[in-house]
């Protein structure tokens, strides 16, 4: 039976509007009944929390008339930003197909970031569509997807026998199969917890390259592993909006000639179940890419073609010897690279990294090296067929780089990378004083938006993540972040990020995110339009946020009082609803608090009036 959006019992109806009215009193509560939680628009809700607001107590400290309010000239209209066209509705400015078609195939350059020029830029609001409804929540959302949030049924066909996905009325339906694991991916990743310790909190970041529809990641985050998945924006259409949709950590991305854009030595395991990555070509390029970004001891696991060629290159249709070749150039890189591999059975092999170079010293004189400090150089830049070298030890038994501790300990645990003093200017001390900070900042947030940590927001994306202290602290089983690093940043921290347990992706905020519009519930900006005054242009970074923000999605701007007025001046024009907020400690603290709630509305709809 089809399960409806848009409907609920009278009950629990009852109970969110009986939640909203006692307990979001103020301005943003105000506001987060506004945002839909698959009930309908909200508005009566909010007419109604309206009538109670007059008797609310404000928080201690958090005055939502801040005292800078009278700064913003209201005599001075905003400027209005009109809906973009409807056929804009899943517009990604750096994957555009138009554009992606005018450069060259050679190894997917065409399917890579190629990023409209400033005149080309859209200045106008992304629709979404008709009958668009708040994803369900997670684990629910993992299975279940509203059709007319992503309404493209090419996958239920093209991978109708592979159990991807599936139509049932107005919901797809994910059964968790993929290419390689039609029974499940629950049952492939058991297979795998068989050599790789996937459940004790030794293995908690995964990168799965050309993720379909995520399902891996899906159902890793059942055994506490967060996995980053990416696919290209190609043929088999909506594959990574499907994944966002579902809840799971996805971006648009490719392996072709630019690096990825992640730390090295970020993951403890990397996938690929027949992903088609020509992972011997180039003399092993791609190996070595995911070599640099997989931490010593990590795991690199292979599932498909050419694995056991010998059974199954008749049903592959494809000739023995161009398989047998094909492995065994991926067999020569993994020895070049000094990976062991661990296993081999059916189509699976696993490998793993070594924990340091003592056992590869024959390769020590070898010219294929990078550079040093190249490791991390990766915003455009082209990936060379070389080889990332270890960081020293002084022992044969030494991991390289720190052991990190299992996590959720290792949440909170000083990152080697601190303790090593790698990163300059971040110390033992700053990290710790960090830590509390932002469990001060998480706190009040809490406060002023009590949806936070309810399962209303799925998807958060933090777009100056400094230290990792705001995903540290509203770390839930409810929800995930994504750590963005911007590649303007003083310091670069992504791979401290990264050993605490969490993930993340570098990033110029000049340019567009790479991912589709509306994945993203709730969005956290600490000092970021303070960091890109004098970069680009602050209107084309908060029309980026509103693309990438779903209706009746959240923002937190946390920033100087002068640029927030900027800010807010924008906002006024964008469908936003925004109120400023005095810092925790207090109104003669400079920083201030912007929140904002996106209106809800969809194309040829003006309001998020009730129909």
């Amino acid at each position: 039976m089809a399960l409806k959006p848009n409907s609920a019992d009278a009950r629990t109806r009852s109970s969110i509007q009986i939640f909203i009215v006692v307990g979001l009193c103020c301005f943003f509560y105000i506001l987060g009944a506004w945002q839909r939680s698959g009930f309908g628009k909200g508005d009566s809700i909010a007419l109604e929390v309206t009538k109670h607001s007059a008797d609310c107590n404000f928080i201690p400290n958090l005055n939502f008339e801040t005292h800078h309010a009278g700064e913003v000239d209201e005599s001075e209209k905003s400027k209005s930003f009109d809906p973009c066209h409807p056929r804009y509705i899943d517009y990604t400015p750096c994957q555009d197909q138009r554009r992606a078609m005018t450069f060259s195939r050679d190894n997917m350059i065409y399917r890579e970031r190629h990023c409209p020029r400033d005149e080309e830029k859209l200045h106008c609001l992304i629709p979404a569509p008709k009958g668009y409804v708040t994803p369900f929540p997670w684990p629910k959302s993992r299975d279940y997807v509203p059709y007319a949030n992503a309404p493209y049924k090419a996958l239920t066909v093209e991978k109708a026998i592979q159990n991807w996905i599936q139509y049932e009325g107005n919901v797809f339906r994910f059964p968790g199969g993929g290419t390689q694991f039609p029974q499940g991916a629950d049952k492939y990743i058991n297979q795998l917890a068989s050599v790789i310790p996937i459940t004790n909190g030794t293995v908690r970041t995964a990168l799965d390259t050309g993720c379909g529809v995520a399902s891996w990641g899906a159902y890793l985050w059942s055994r506490n592993v967060i996995a980053m998945s990416f696919a290209p924006r190609d043929s088999h259409e909506a594959q990574v909006q499907f994944a966002l949709e579902r809840g799971v950590p996805a971006v648009i991305g490719i392996l072709g000639t630019i690096k990825m854009p992640y730390p090295s030595r970020a993951f403890d395991m990397a996938h690929c179940s027949r992903c088609l990555i020509p992972w011997g070509a180039n003399d092993g390029m791609y190996m070595k890419e995911v070599d640099r970004v997989l931490r010593p001891g990590g795991y690199w696991v292979l599932s498909g073609p050419p694995i056991n060629w010998r059974n199954n290159y008749k049903s592959w249709q494809r000739p023995k010897k161009e398989l047998q070749e094909e492995q065994q150039k991926i067999e020569d890189v993994a020895k070049l690279l000094c990976w062991e591999k661990k296993h081999e059975k059916g189509e699976i092999a696993i490998w793993q990294k070594r924990v340091n170079d003592e056992a590869c010293r024959g390769r020590r004189d070898d010219s294929s090296f990078c550079k040093a400090g190249e490791a991390n150089d990766v915003w455009y830049k082209k990936m060379d067929a070389c080889v990332t070298p270890y960081p020293d030890v002084s022992s044969p038994e030494e991991v390289a780089s720190g052991k990190l501790k299992p996590f959720p300990e290792r949440l909170y645990a000083v990152p080697p990378r601190i303790v090593s003093g790698s990163v300059p200017g971040v110390s033992v001390k700053t990290y710790q004083e960090d830590n509390q900070k932002w469990k001060k900042h998480v706190g009040a947030y809490k406060k002023i938006n009590r949806l936070i940590d309810s399962g209303r927001y799925r998807n958060i994306l933090d777009m100056n993540a400094g230290l990792g202290g705001f995903a540290a602290a509203i770390d839930s089983s409810k929800l995930w972040v994504m750590n963005v690093m911007p590649t303007t940043a003083e310091k670069d921290t992504l791979g401290i990020i990264y050993e605490r347990g969490l993930i993340g992706i570098y990033h110029d905020w000049c340019e567009a995110f790479s991912t589709y519009p509306r994945t993203y519930d709730l969005i956290h900006a600490h000092g970021l339009f303070s960091l890109y005054q004098d970069k680009c242009n602050l209107e084309d970074i908060l029309l980026e946020m509103d693309r990438i923000l779903r209706p009746e999605g959240a923002v937190i701007f946390r920033d100087e009082v002068d640029v927030l007025i900027k800010v807010k001046k924008i906002t006024a024009g964008m469908r936003w609803d925004t109120k400023m907020v005095d810092h925790e400690d207090g109104p003669l603290v400079p920083e201030k608090i912007l929140v904002a709630v996106k209106q809800y509305w969809v194309v040829d709809g003006n309001s998020t009036a009730a129909q």
